[in-house]
């Protein structure tokens, strides 16, 4: 169980065949590999960003698979871990857009506080074998999350980095919300549409004008 709301709004899916078998398929990786995030950071995301309070979602594809890089947060590594290109990336547009200073560390769970869920689209990869955990059964999961987050009467501003993510474009049809998309941050697309795009800025600048709070982007 998460221990908040998304219990009771995942409860029919978590109760459907295919996540019982995709749960156990997970809990065999986990003792035939390494595997990442750690068992019990699996489901953080949801844990740190309860659906009620859920108002920007950032979508990636899956975790990092380097040693002790992931946890459980789409583009977050641990605090003493070197944050990778990609995440390099958002800084420095984080800093372009908003003037915000370069974060000492690349540790996003301020965010997740802040009501941005970080979802990757695949929760669970082995170890140094990128994309190992898709078709097991995460995107049929992740992407009933995204239907439900689409139900909210209130705005969600969801941030679409890359093709993976803005083939998910077609899971939000409600008006009330807002798409951000751009080319994704890694070193091979950034200067392709991503530096420049500022996506913090616009999230808040909508928010704002659904009468909400904006995101304190800042990392210290």
């Amino acid at each position: 169980m998460i221990g908040n709301d998304w219990d009771t709004v995942l409860k029919e899916e978590m109760e459907k065949d295919y996540f019982r078998e995709l749960i156990e398929k997970v809990k065999l990786e986990y003792k035939k590999h390494t595997v990442y995030p750690q068992l019990t950071e699996i489901f953080k995301a949801f844990r740190n960003t309860s659906y009620k309070n859920t108002k920007v979602v950032i979508l990636g594809q899956d975790p990092y698979h380097g040693e002790n890089q992931a946890e459980g947060l789409s583009f977050s590594v641990k605090i003493g871990i070197q944050p990778p290109p990609s995440l390099k990336n958002i800084f420095k547009e984080l800093h372009d857009d908003l003037g915000c200073p370069i974060p000492p560390n690349g540790s996003l769970v301020s965010w997740t506080n802040e009501g941005v869920l970080l979802l990757n689209s695949v929760l669970t990869v082995e170890a140094h074998q990128p994309m190992s955990h898709k078709n097991i059964g995460w995107e049929k999961f992740t992407d009933a999350v995204i239907e439900k987050l689409n139900e909210k009467q209130q705005p969600v501003v969801f941030i679409l980095w890359g093709s993976y993510a803005r083939s998910k474009k077609s899971l939000i049809t409600n008006p009330n919300h807002c798409i951000i998309e751009s080319p994704h941050p890694s070193p091979f697309s950034a200067y392709n549409g991503f530096f420049g795009s500022r996506p913090f800025s616009k999230t808040n600048k909508f928010l704002v004008s659904k009468g909400l709070t904006p995101i304190n982007w800042e990392i210290k």
